[in-house]
C-alpha cells in the first residue's frame, strides 16, 4: 500500500511541474516593433527592476517594471540605462 501511494505521489509531482513549465512557455511576452507601439501600453516605458535610475534626463512617466518585457524589448533601449522607451 505505502508503494503504490508513493509511486502515485511521485506520479503527480512529474506530471504538476511538467505542466507548469507548459503554461510558462505558453505566456510569451509581447514584442513591439519600435517605441511608439510600446508608448502606446507604456507610456513611462519599461525598466528591467525598480533600481535602475534613468540617464536620459528628466521623464513625464514612471516606468512600468518588469524584466521579462524589458528583456524582449531590450532593442528598444538606445541609451543601455535599463529603460526601454523612457518618456
Amino acid at each position: 500500500m505505502k508503494k503504490v501511494i508513493a509511486v502515485l505521489l511521485g506520479l503527480g509531482l512529474v506530471f504538476g511541474l511538467s505542466t507548469i513549465d507548459t503554461v510558462e512557455a505558453k505566456q510569451k511576452v509581447k514584442t513591439y516593433k519600435n517605441c511608439t507601439a510600446l508608448n502606446k501600453d507604456y507610456k513611462g516605458g519599461v525598466a528591467k527592476s525598480s533600481k535602475v535610475k534613468n540617464k536620459g534626463g528628466k521623464t513625464k512617466y514612471k516606468p512600468f517594471v518588469s524584466s521579462s518585457l524589458y528583456n524582449a524589448n531590450m532593442k528598444l533601449d538606445r541609451d543601455k540605462d535599463g529603460i526601454a522607451c523612457e518618456k
